[in-house]
């Protein structure tokens, strides 16, 4: 009879074939173990990948947990990752993910009036995809569908929740850059003027 491996043997190579994340509870399950005594054992192997500064890290996320990739590396995986692929979202796509999820919930006609563009095939591709979904409707006239991101989206960014997006400000310019811009274009319409 062969040893069956420690509990931990045992997690860390389920969450190594897992192609989704998956939640303490659901591995305890499949290992007969307990779900306190599975979610400890995570923690530790998270602990020990961070402190042995491996390639990769164990994280939870909004559905479960993942074996990725450390930050340290994520260039050297990205290009390895990225050879000859084409990027899978355009531009007008990614723009309206964010909007979704910096604004959720959200109607696409909020959409298309922060883009300028309408967005209905923008919105169903990203239905399809599983990055957004309904998440109910807006009261008052035609009652339009509001959507909000998905667990696949969270997951996809390595993301608990909606709370860990980063900052909106980090990508915008300072309000001191607006006003100086204004300045300078409001003096070169002047000198247009005058000349």
């Amino acid at each position: 009879m062969r040893a069956e491996g420690s509990l931990e043997q045992r997690v860390e190579a389920l969450l190594t074939v897992a192609l989704e994340p998956i939640s303490a509870e659901e591995l305890a399950d499949v290992l007969d173990a307990d779900a306190t005594e599975v979610a400890s054992v995570l923690r530790a192997l998270r602990q020990e990948c961070l402190d042995g500064a491996r390639g990769y890290v164990f994280t939870e996320l909004a559905s479960g947990w993942t074996m990725q990739s450390a930050p340290e590396v994520a260039e050297w995986v990205s290009k390895f990752a990225n050879r000859d692929v084409s990027h899978r979202l355009s531009s007008a796509a990614l723009e309206t993910l964010a909007i979704i999820a910096y604004r959720q919930p959200v109607s696409r006609a909020q959409i298309t009036a922060l883009r300028g563009v309408n967005v209905d095939g923008v919105v169903r591709l990203l239905e399809q995809r599983g990055y957004v979904e309904e998440k109910g409707r807006a009261g008052g006239p035609g009652q339009p569908i509001l959507y909000g991101t998905t667990e696949l989206f969270l997951d996809r960014l390595g993301l608990a929740s909606v709370a860990d997006l980063p900052a909106l400000e980090q990508f915008m310019d300072p309000v001191e850059t607006a006003h100086a811009l204004a300045d300078e274009l409001s003096t070169r319409i002047d000198m247009a003027d005058v000349g």
